[in-house]
């Protein structure tokens, strides 16, 4: 039986006696060496699937080659799912490129986060020496042990500061230096003295706002907890109008407000006064 050309116009054949590849066009003939390469040109396909094709991403594959290609199991296909698979090519971008991408939105440092504050007014000072100036009255004996009890119930609460402001009055001094002496925490946060803590404290209206200022000042983004140590009548005022309630406090007791914010001052702007919630007040008796 005499030799017949392939009727499947994809089919590659080898050339009688050569051993050559060729090409067919209609009719079943051969294709002329000119026609065959313009055809090859532009039966080949951009291949650009994160490794699914049968050779290398962004390499030239002929369709006729494409018949006998199997695609990878999908374990392979979900393991480069996450990688980008825009590809160029020969200095452009192939109009055939499947391109997955991956949005991501928002990350750890974008979002707000709870931002604590204390006011704790100093434990109860003496009046033994009548002689001493307002500013430095030591603390009572009652007053240094109202001191060890709100230390270690702020601590049994895990509100522990990492960064403490207070006034340089002797009695707030003292007061904080025997919470760090029964609470680790309070002895390895930062502490600034502040003098103007002590005076605005008398001023009607003026210490909440002083107090976001101090506290913009000398806080970080990473610092998560403050306490703020000073007198009455500013303290118990300056909680009232971060929480929008009355509030009193007396010696050695700790107001514990809560706001969000992606740093300290987005979370006094974005509270306002009367936005702070109050989570609660540590008295001395509370703790027994």
């Amino acid at each position: 039986m005499g030799f017949k050309w392939p009727k499947d116009k994809n089919t590659n054949a080898k050339m009688k006696g050569t051993g050559e590849d060729y090409e067919v066009g209609g009719e079943g003939r051969p294709l002329a060496a000119a026609a065959r390469k313009e055809r090859r040109e532009s039966a080949v396909t951009t291949v650009a699937v994160m490794g699914m094709g049968p050779t290398a991403m962004g390499s030239k594959i002929p369709n006729v080659l494409m018949h006998n290609w199997t695609p990878p199991c999908p374990s392979i296909i979900k393991k480069n799912y996450y990688s980008s698979v825009k590809r160029e090519h020969s200095g452009r971008l192939s109009s055939q490129s499947l391109v997955i991408e991956t949005n991501v939105t928002g990350t750890a440092e974008d979002q707000s986060v709870a931002r604590r504050l204390i006011l704790l007014r100093h434990a109860k000072s003496s009046w033994e020496f009548p002689s001493l100036r307002d500013h430095d009255r030591p603390l009572s004996k009652a007053g240094q042990d109202d001191a060890i009890k709100v230390s270690q119930r702020l601590q049994q609460l895990g509100w522990i500061p990492q960064l403490i402001l207070s006034s340089d009055a002797v009695r707030t001094r003292q007061t904080l230096e025997i919470m760090q002496q029964h609470v680790q925490g309070f002895l390895e946060a930062e502490v600034h003295f502040i003098s103007s803590f002590y005076s605005v404290a008398a001023m009607d209206g003026q210490t909440a706002e002083h107090l976001q200022k101090a506290i913009c000042k000398y806080s970080r983004d990473e610092i998560l907890t403050v306490m703020c140590m000073g007198h009455n009548r500013g303290w118990e005022e300056a909680a009232s109008m971060f929480t929008g309630a009355f509030i009193e406090l007396k010696t050695c007791n700790a107001a514990l407000l809560e706001t969000t914010g992606k740093s300290w001052e987005e979370a006094f702007t974005a509270a306002g006064l009367g936005g702070w919630k109050l989570q609660g007040i540590v008295t001395p008796t509370s703790c027994t």
